[in-house]
């Protein structure tokens, strides 16, 4: 009688058999490697509808789950730490893709340890453990446990929840056979530092390892990072239908953040709204100023769909506009064109720092002093992620462009009248062959809001 082959079902690779040096697996090939991006560079860039549906692929949140947590194991192997304690909810989405209300961002309440060797570690706000045995499976049950420390101050140290916190994680990384080796923490509480301190913990920067983690965004993260852009489009087609003299800049902000929500959006952070004189300086921020004819206006669009951020400058005039907004629009055009004309994977980002106007020309004495008006920012779970590049930082730590960052453009040119000034934005991603543009609003010429 003819025996039966035994069928071998395939397996996904562990994160222990990816070379952290090259970036790609040692399995044999056709196995899932969790930490392939996954670009389909042949097909247009998804904006899909925020539904699942049965006739095409859209977002694979497992596989984004699965692809965030490998990149952040690859960093920590590359590294010389053992660990990584993570506060920041940026950092702690991304490891074990939990998530509770957009209070927790600036509460440091909530906490996610990470070793080589294990599992994502979860001390979440009371109740919120609870909700994730239930509902997050990928994620083993009796990692999440029930944490509270100090609250920011409003807990004493004195009542001895620092000490018991550390100590819950020094025996993890001593089970897990790390507590010798450094451990990365990205932002904490003093007391919380103290406590792991005292236990013989030598503490080192973690931060810098998680951007190394979050640099290149997979194709589900850039599909996510369009779709957040493109709700942008559709608020700015509203702000510009809205735009006329009596309107105030709360109102404006008012309205933005409502269809927002509406559309979808978990997290309005800010919408920045300038009009009138309070264009230059740039004061990042909006008031109940009434706008008037003629006046510039300019606004920034920061929020978030699934967690990925949008960061979204526009500006408009109302009813007609002078030759000198019309010279500081184009002059910050050109400087946007130039700049994104340079990005390519390989680019050194010094070489793009210098398609920025230096400080003096937009009327600034140091760059320090004209920070955040010209420069690019990554984009991700993170407002401000690699890469970062500007006449400030970027000569001094030049590094390469990647194809699968995903980052904004901006630029700002103060007009010769004294109070006007343009602000354009463009986010972009960086596929194999230059950037690509996914802010499609346009924006090429200055736009005038109720034409007279």
């Amino acid at each position: 009688m003819a025996r039966k082959k035994k069928v071998v079902e395939p397996k996904h690779i562990k994160a222990a058999s990816i070379d952290p040096d090259l970036a790609i697996s040692s399995a044999p090939d056709g196995l899932f490697d969790p930490a392939n991006p996954g670009h389909r560079w042949d097909i247009p860039l998804q904006a899909p509808g925020r539904s699942q549906v049965d006739f095409e692929e859209r977002v694979d949140f497992k596989r984004l789950h699965e692809y965030r947590l490998a990149r952040t194991r690859q960093a920590l192997a590359k590294s010389k730490l053992g660990a990584l304690l993570v506060f920041d909810q940026i950092n702690m989405r991304y490891i074990s893709s939990t998530v509770i209300g957009e209070w927790a961002r600036d509460k440091l309440t909530r906490w996610c340890l990470l070793t080589g060797n294990g599992e994502p570690w979860v001390w979440d706000f009371g109740s919120a453990v609870r909700h994730h045995k239930l509902y997050a499976p990928w994620l083993p049950k009796n990692h999440c446990i029930p944490g509270l420390a100090g609250l920011r101050g409003a807990v004493s140290p004195s009542v001895g929840l620092f000490d018991q916190a550390a100590q819950e994680i020094y025996d993890i990384l001593k089970q897990e056979g790390v507590a010798d080796m450094p451990l990365g923490i990205d932002m904490v509480e003093p007391p919380f530092l103290f406590a792991l301190q005292k236990l013989g913990l030598k503490i080192a920067d973690g931060q810098q390892v998680m951007l190394d983690a979050r640099e290149i965004k997979s194709h589900d993260e850039i599909t996510l990072l369009n779709t957040a852009a493109a709700m942008g489009d559709g608020v700015y087609q509203d702000i510009f239908e809205a735009l006329k003299p009596g309107v105030r800049e709360n109102e404006i902000v008012a309205m933005a953040t409502k269809r927002f929500y509406e559309m979808g959006s978990d997290c309005v952070e800010a919408i920045n709204a300038i009009s009138g004189e309070r264009c230059s300086p740039h004061p990042h921020n909006f008031t109940d100023r009434l706008i008037r004819p003629g006046d510039q206006a300019y606004f920034d669009l920061i929020q978030s769909y699934m967690g990925y951020k949008t960061c979204y400058y526009r500006t408009f005039t109302v009813g007609s506009a002078t030759p000198a907004q019309h010279d500081a629009y184009k002059r910050a055009r050109r400087w946007m064109d130039d700049a994104i004309g340079m990005l390519k994977p390989g680019v050194s980002t010094d070489v793009v720092a210098r398609a920025f106007p230096k400080c003096t020309e937009i009327g600034f004495e140091t760059e320090m002093a004209a920070f955040g008006l010209n420069f690019c920012h990554g984009l991700g779970l993170g407002l401000h992620e690699r890469p970062l590049i500007s006449r400030l930082n970027s000569f001094k730590d030049p590094y390469e462009l990647k194809a699968g960052m995903v980052f904004a453009v901006e630029t700002f040119c103060p007009a010769k009248d004294g109070i006007s000034a343009a602000r354009i934005e463009e986010e972009v991603v960086l596929t194999p062959t230059g950037a690509q543009i996914i802010t499609l609003f346009p924006a090429q010429e200055l736009p005038i809001a109720n034409k007279y």
